[in-house]
């Protein structure tokens, strides 16, 4: 019941900028942790960036990432971004979108994967 539904890939040349949406839908009663992760084919699959609201709250990037993606939520929407800049080509891969959630009257806290969206970069 639980949905996530990524969107915003797409080809885009060296250096430039996508912006990511990642949206959740179902019966939500709380979103603890949203991560994107990336594969690129035949690879594994990585982790990109993640953050949680537990505690203060963090944010978590790849070094290979670092300074050219950005991770937000906006609560009230049930979803989150991923802004990526100064994108290379080593960036082209799926990107998936990942949520700890807990349901309604369920107690447990669940992982939930989305699709999937293709960014590729080239020129």
């Amino acid at each position: 019941q639980v949905q996530l539904v990524e969107s915003g890939g797409g080809l885009v040349q060296p250096g430039g900028s996508l912006r990511l949406s990642c949206v959740v839908s179902g019966s939500i009663q709380r979103i603890y942790f949203m991560a994107w992760y990336r594969q690129a084919p035949g690879k594994e699959r990585e982790l990109v960036a993640s953050t949680t609201n537990v505690g203060s709250g963090s944010t978590n990037y790849a070094d290979s990432v670092k300074g050219r993606f950005t991770i937000s939520r906006d609560s009230a929407k049930n979803s989150v971004y991923l802004q990526m800049n100064s994108l290379n080509p080593d960036d082209t891969a799926v990107y998936y979108c990942n949520a700890h959630i807990t349901i309604v009257s369920e107690s447990l806290k669940y992982s939930y994967w989305g699709q999937g969206t293709q960014v590729t970069v080239s020129s």
